[in-house]
């Protein structure tokens, strides 16, 4: 429970009014349920003659108060039987019987309406919170995590906690009340026989404890193997054609099957030890009820009790109040117990730490419209083991194009990575201008370049919508302007609804040359200081990567701009090329130089023209 209540400080706090005016409608629940249960004894015994005693009127004082109020109570009901007959007696108490337990129903509605929200409105929190904190999580994060799982903790983990600890927050409310009230009665009573309860009622309670002990680690292997499912299946339909065409149906199949099994092996644990709270508590709830009714009632029929007959059958009422509340606060602490292991898988983003931070004191924006970019001595690895680059220095000037080429692995698209900052490196530092860029805000940062990358990466939206994703104040002239310089105006044109056509998941419903096209009038849009292309034409047909080629080169003009190339007739123009072997710079010129020298970058050369 201190995990609950550590949760409820974190999340409900910010709903504390709600929760305030439902204990007050919850307490009056309380007492009118007490109230109801006390108007059987003036039935039994008045009206069926239990007892035949005569009341008077007596004057209420603070001495007496309870002795008068009782009597009282007694002597206008005798009075109103005298008068009016028994039967009309009856009805006026099943009146009042009918009154309060109306009062105590829209009590308890009233309650659970100013609850509701609570429990709607901190799964909404804790989505946003989750949706905030992944998108704020530098991309490292995500590396070691599978996207399946992730999904499986914004969704199944948050919607299982809502239904289990936020629905349980009610019981927690309500129930204790209950229990409190209904033993204060009992005390009020007969506190004798209220001590042999409590000496009662912890033996029992100590064997439902036991049933919910390792209820927890199982809900979270159940939640666990949740997300394994989420994760097989997006793989799945992201690789479905490399399923389909290496005929591993069957092999997918089966892999699939063993996961749902094991799920279904853990849930059947889960639901039986839930099952079983239930069964259970009432056994238990049973068996204190028989206890307190021999011990209460040899003391009664020994005329050694304390209370008579009619007493101590509202006495067992008010225990039996107790029993069901203490029934559903098991079922509660197992509901508690199912949730708290999702606030843990929950928890893994929530309090994922994000190393890449705004400075205390950010530095402004270089005021240059192409600012330079500087690498001094930057070595980076991504694990802390194995340096992907080390003491790169390079010097790109103002509106230059500087080009980097080499083999796979060599360390091209971490360098691209480092210059917005999705890595801090380890040693040395990275200039924009002349300002560290660990002095900027990343948002600052960021906002001065634009990317293009070897996947087109779009969203499931209009055209118009993707390309003003840069730029959401943009008009529709704009957007039409950076299409057409990028060479996409055209066949956005041929479309069914132009720029309003829906593209599909990723741009599904687009070629590769015009996904990235678009792309490239994203990044038009943006108007970048600096740009970054990574490998943007190389996965495209010959007639795609002329298009594409014409609209980069629309887009690199008076700008900086580093490209990522595969391709190296693309990049001969460029005013610097820089070859990377094994994470380090063996070669830098121009395109004319470093053919001179037969070095690498001739070999790479030779190998594309072969």
């Amino acid at each position: 429970m201190k995990d609950f209540f550590r949760f409820v400080m974190r999340f409900v706090t910010a709903y504390k009014w709600n929760v305030v005016l439902s204990i007050f409608f919850n307490v009056l629940t309380t007492l009118f349920t007490v109230f109801s249960f006390a108007f059987i004894m003036p039935i039994l015994n008045v009206l069926f003659s239990i007892e035949t005693k005569e009341y008077t009127y007596m004057e209420v004082s603070a001495g007496n108060f309870n002795d008068a109020m009782v009597n009282n109570f007694y002597y206008y009901i005798t009075t109103f039987m005298q008068t009016h007959g028994a039967s009309n007696a009856l009805a006026l108490l099943c009146a009042f019987f009918v009154g309060m337990t109306l009062i105590k129903v829209l009590s308890q509605y009233a309650s659970d309406w100013f609850i509701f929200p609570v429990s709607n409105g901190v799964e909404r929190d804790i989505r946003n919170d989750m949706y905030e904190k992944i998108i704020s999580l530098p991309i490292g994060f995500f590396t070691n995590e599978r996207k399946g799982d992730i999904l499986a903790r914004s969704s199944a983990d948050v919607k299982e906690l809502q239904a289990s600890v936020m629905s349980s927050i009610a019981s927690v409310i309500r129930y204790p009340l209950n229990i409190i009230v209904s033993l204060a009665v009992m005390i009020y009573v007969s506190w004798q026989l209220t001590i042999f309860v409590f000496v009662a009622i912890p033996v029992f309670g100590g064997i439902l404890g036991v049933v919910g002990k390792k209820l927890r680690a199982v809900s979270l292997e159940s939640q666990q193997l949740g997300g394994d499912i989420l994760t097989n299946i997006e793989e799945t339909i992201g690789g479905l054609r490399i399923v389909k065409a290496f005929n591993a149906e069957n092999e997918m199949d089966q892999r699939f099957k063993r996961l749902t099994n094991r799920f279904y092996n853990v849930n059947n644990a889960v639901s039986r030890r839930l099952a079983l709270a239930h069964p259970m508590s009432e056994f238990i709830g049973i068996c204190a009820v028989a206890t307190i009714l021999w011990f209460g009632g040899s003391l009664i029929l020994n005329g050694k009790s304390f209370i008579d007959a009619s007493m101590f059958i509202f006495y067992l009422l008010m225990f039996y109040n107790i029993i069901n509340p203490a029934k559903e606060l098991t079922k509660t602490g197992y509901t508690i117990q199912k949730g708290m292991a999702a606030m843990t898988r929950i928890d893994k983003i929530l309090d994922a730490d994000n190393p890449i931070k705004d400075p205390e004191n950010p530095k402004p924006l270089p005021k240059i419209e192409e600012p330079g970019i500087s690498f001094r001595n930057v070595t980076f690895s991504y694990d802390g083991s194995r340096d992907v680059l080390s003491n790169i220095n390079l010097d790109i000037k103002p509106g230059q194009t500087v080009a980097i080429v080499g083999q796979s692995g060599s360390g091209k698209s971490t360098m691209l990575d480092l210059i917005p900052r999705f890595y801090d490196i380890q040693e040395g530092k990275i200039f924009v201008g002349d300002t560290d860029i660990t002095d900027l805000r990343k948002k600052d940062l960021r906002s001065l370049m634009g990317n293009v990358n070897q996947e087109a990466i779009l969203f499931n939206d209009t055209i118009f919508n993707n390309i003003a994703f840069a730029k959401p104040e943009a008009t529709r002239e704009e957007v039409i302007e950076a299409a057409k310089i990028a060479n996409a105006h055209d066949f956005i044109m041929e479309t069914e609804n132009g720029y309003d056509t829906l593209i599909g998941d990723r741009g599904c419903r687009l070629s590769g040359g015009q996904r990235q096209r678009i792309s490239i009038a994203r990044a038009l849009l943006k108007n970048p200081s600096i740009l970054i292309l990574d490998e943007a034409t190389s996965a495209l047909d010959t007639e795609s990567e002329r298009l594409v080629q014409e609209a980069l080169e629309n887009l690199m003009k008076d700008r900086t701009t580093v490209v990522v190339a595969h391709r190296l007739s693309t990049i001969v123009n460029a005013d610097k090329i820089c070859v990377l072997n094994n994470g380090r710079i063996a070669e830098e010129g121009t395109h004319d130089q470093l053919i001179k020298q037969h070095g690498i970058y001739k070999k790479l050369v030779d190998m594309q023209q072969v």
